[in-house]
């Protein structure tokens, strides 16, 4: 998505969602707040098109990128340090904006999570940004300090829903959050196993399907729940690119409040990606495969 039609996007949302968002400020919350030279539009724009961009870093993006090439783009641009203090006002509009722009479900869902690293375990003892939000984990792939970004797609790489918890909070706690407008099959890794989960979501209409633990009795499914269980990968995919192309981890935040806009922002920009990891499902063997 160009620069352009990235903010035309942008725009069209504000026009209707900077009216009501006034309605819902406490009295007095606009009147003390000083109106930036930005536009709330082109500031969500600049965050979203960072990750698009291929930066790792959000002050050389801006200093070197933004304000070199982008100045008749954003005649009113503002210094680097006061678009970071304008920063926190982007969350709730790019909350907002992620709620609207989700994809639909289809039901064949995939769901996993991805641990956030917030710094490096040598100076877990000293880090203080995140000292009191996030927490220890433990992955397949070792220890970490930080957040577990729960994500669940459809079939087409599309985000359906996402939560975000310290990262010692069990995989299974968050999903009837996640699945509260999901319908059809659920496709998990062993970490999600739980009798009365599966019951749960039953309840509602959803199929759990999950692997097996080596401890387990085997058991017989439908050839389609098997196939679509071994492309439970699709999701490590989206996971995958989430961190290494929207860059939504890096352990250089001074901010929670820039933390969770450069999180949103990442999500949005996955989402207006021309090409997604999907799988070629037949649209009209849909129905017959969510049964």
């Amino acid at each position: 998505m160009t620069l352009l039609e990235l903010f035309c996007a942008v725009d069209d949302f504000c026009q209707d969602f900077a009216p009501c968002w006034a309605q819902y400020q406490l009295p007095g919350q606009a009147k003390r707040r000083r109106k930036p030279q930005l536009s709330l539009s082109e500031m969500m724009t600049i965050v979203i098109q960072f990750h698009q961009q291929g930066y790792r870093c959000f002050k050389r993006y801006y200093i070197e990128h933004v304000a070199m090439h982008w100045r008749d783009e954003f005649p009113q641009l503002v210094s680097y340090n006061r678009f970071v203090e304008l920063m926190p006002r982007l969350i709730i509009p790019l909350m907002t904006y992620l709620h609207c722009h989700r994809g639909q479900c289809t039901g064949i869902s995939f769901m996993d999570s991805t641990p956030l690293k917030v710094c490096d375990n040598h100076r877990i003892s000293s880090h203080k940004v995140f000292g009191d939000l996030a927490r220890r984990g433990r992955t397949s792939m070792g220890w970490f300090f930080g957040f577990k970004l729960h994500l669940v797609i459809n079939e087409r790489g599309d985000i359906l829903a996402f939560q975000l918890t310290p990262g010692n909070v069990d995989d299974r706690t968050p999903v009837p959050q996640l699945a509260r407008q999901l319908f059809g099959k659920l496709f998990a890794d062993k970490g999600y196993i739980s009798q009365q989960l599966a019951q749960s979501l039953l309840d509602h209409d959803i199929q759990l399907i999950t692997r097996l633990r080596k401890n387990m009795k085997n058991r017989l499914i439908p050839l389609a729940d098997a196939m679509l269980l071994r492309k439970r990968a699709l999701i490590e995919t989206v996971n995958d690119q989430l961190k290494n192309i929207s860059q939504i981890e890096h352990s250089r935040h001074r901010s929670v409040d820039n933390f969770v806009v450069n999180l949103l922002a990442g999500l949005i920009a996955y989402m207006h990606q021309p090409k997604k990891p999907s799988l070629h499902v037949d649209r009209a063997a849909l129905p017959s495969l969510v049964v």
